[in-house]
């Protein structure tokens, strides 16, 4: 499943009730907090197809046959304006973070990160076979010290753009020497669905060996590909946060010009793709492969463009109640994130829900996941400072790096 993708700005700094043996707490930046929640809630815009579907349906809507037309448009609308581009804003946030971390050290750094992958690890095979955490703090174990040693911004910036371009040329070249018959990831036979809807209702050991075996394909498409274009966002994020770009530090103008121009080219660069795939009834070459290279080119572009129109109109944004219930979410992104898990773990797996819904049907469940998400984190941090995974995960890291650290309140 592409993203495991998966990416988002798991980086939370605490600012209030530091313990006196601490380091100092970095102060928090609105607008990035806001921007990483709605990060957190694009994301289920495909996730939720991943829950409520065959692994399969998440790229090829053809992969029982031709679908219906409402299924086809919406899948059209969310390959356009959703697929990858809140994942690309994951990973550009997480290398950002990234940037700001280093100064707690490399102890500290390689501590977080390893933690994170043994979240992750835990998520991708206990939970969910769509995890992003492990892939992301894998790569983020490479990166943060190219991020360290970069000598400038332009060095940030280009590395990661030329190291995005390299994954991207990867996924070309598969496309062109791969002549074989597509595999049960893009045209699954009934028995296989048949087995991998036993295995998620069922759960348990079973369900556990059978994610283990999808993470180990997962691993090596980061390896061989996926791997390339998150290092690449990763570097761009930490370049855009080390210009002042994501620390709010050009005029409302600046980015409202930039969102400007991004969006509507990046959609000219991707509808070409999404109307070629529907043509071609997403034949498994093609769709699989080529036709995937217009969505990563643009799909950055308009990652950037959605940052730049909150940037751009935050003046305004920033004094509407939503702004600060989607920063509240911001601030607990990784709670956020493996509560949407558990909610639609259970709605699909265990209620019964699985492979009941189409596309658009599916959507109607995710404003009630993001009700659930805004609910949990502003109830929430009105007693404590940080979500309870981020006291966690900040708990785990100061043991490993030698601090002490207590759960913060309000």
């Amino acid at each position: 499943m592409k993203a495991p993708v998966g990416a988002f700005l798991l980086i939370e700094i605490q600012r209030n009730n530091m313990n006196a043996n601490e380091t100092p707490r970095l102060p928090r930046i609105a607008t990035l907090d806001c921007v990483r929640g709605i990060a957190i809630l694009g994301i289920l815009l495909l996730n939720i197809s991943a829950f409520g579907l065959p692994k399969a349906a998440y790229l090829n809507p053809a992969y029982l046959g031709m679908p219906s037309t409402r299924d086809v448009w919406t899948w059209a609308l969310l390959d356009l304006f959703a697929q990858v581009k809140f994942l690309a804003m994951f990973a550009l946030l997480f290398g950002a973070g990234l940037q700001l971390l280093l100064r707690r050290g490399k102890v500290w750094i390689r501590a977080r990160l390893s933690w994170l992958v043994l979240i992750g690890l835990g998520h991708a095979i206990f939970l969910w076979d769509g995890d992003i955490l492990l892939a992301y703090g894998l790569i983020g174990l490479v990166c943060w010290r190219m991020i360290r040693d970069a000598q400038n911004t332009f060095t940030l910036l280009k590395t990661g753009a030329v190291l995005y371009l390299i994954g991207v040329a990867v996924l070309l070249l598969l496309g062109f020497i791969s002549h074989g018959e597509p595999g049960s990831f893009w045209q699954p036979s009934v028995a296989e669905l048949q087995y991998e809807k036993f295995w998620k209702l069922q759960g348990g050991p079973e369900a556990w060996r059978s994610r283990l075996d999808l993470l180990s394909s997962s691993l090596i498409a980061i390896g061989a590909q996926y791997g390339w274009q998150l290092a690449g966002l990763m570097l761009f994020g930490a370049g855009m946060m080390r210009s002042g770009w994501l620390r709010n530090s050009y005029s409302p103008a600046y980015y409202r010009r930039q969102a400007a121009w991004l969006i509507p080219l990046s959609l000219l660069i991707q509808l070409p793709g999404v109307l070629l795939q529907w043509q071609l009834n997403w034949d498994y070459r093609w769709s699989g492969f080529l036709l995937q290279v217009p969505r990563e080119l643009g799909s950055p572009l308009q990652a950037i463009g959605y940052l730049a129109l909150v940037y751009g109109f935050w003046p305004t944004l920033s004094r509407l109640r939503i702004s600060h219930w989607l920063t509240q979410v911001g601030r607990m992104a990784l709670s956020n994130y493996l509560l949407q898990t558990l909610i639609c773990s259970t709605l699909f797996f265990h209620f019964g829900l699985y492979q009941q819904l189409d596309r658009l049907q599916l959507l109607a469940v995710v404003p009630l996941v993001w009700l659930a998400n805004l609910l949990f984190s502003t109830l929430w941090l009105r007693y404590f400072a940080q979500g309870p995974m981020e006291w966690l995960w900040r708990k785990l890291t100061s043991l490993a790096a030698g601090e002490s650290l207590r759960q913060p309140t309000k």
